[in-house]
């Protein structure tokens, strides 16, 4: 899969990247029409120790799906916004498969 990383206001490290990259390569077992994705990364100027956004968009055939999370690490976020995109993946497959 296709796995776009932008980093809005820091620059990202290598390792970031690679660990965005595996963790949406194994979201390809849960449904596995996924064209591409984008990873949007910002830091958030606040007190607040949870300053770290994660957007993950990623396009399926006639679709995409949006998910938003706010964590205190980016690993952290992408992880969650992964098992989020993982239920939508599962319930997008299940619905496909009741139309056949």
């Amino acid at each position: 899969m296709k796995v776009n990383v932008h980093a809005v206001n820091f620059t990202v490290d290598k390792k970031l990247v690679d660990f965005v990259q595996e963790r949406m390569d194994k979201l390809e077992k849960y449904y596995d029409r996924v064209v591409s994705s984008d990873v949007f990364m910002k830091v958030e100027k606040t007190s607040e120790k949870e300053n770290k956004i994660v957007e993950i968009k990623i396009n399926v055939p006639g679709d995409d799906f949006l998910v938003k999370k706010q964590c205190k690490s980016f690993e952290e976020a992408v992880e969650q916004a992964a098992e989020s995109l993982e239920r939508l993946l599962v319930k997008r497959k299940e619905k496909l498969r009741t139309h056949i």
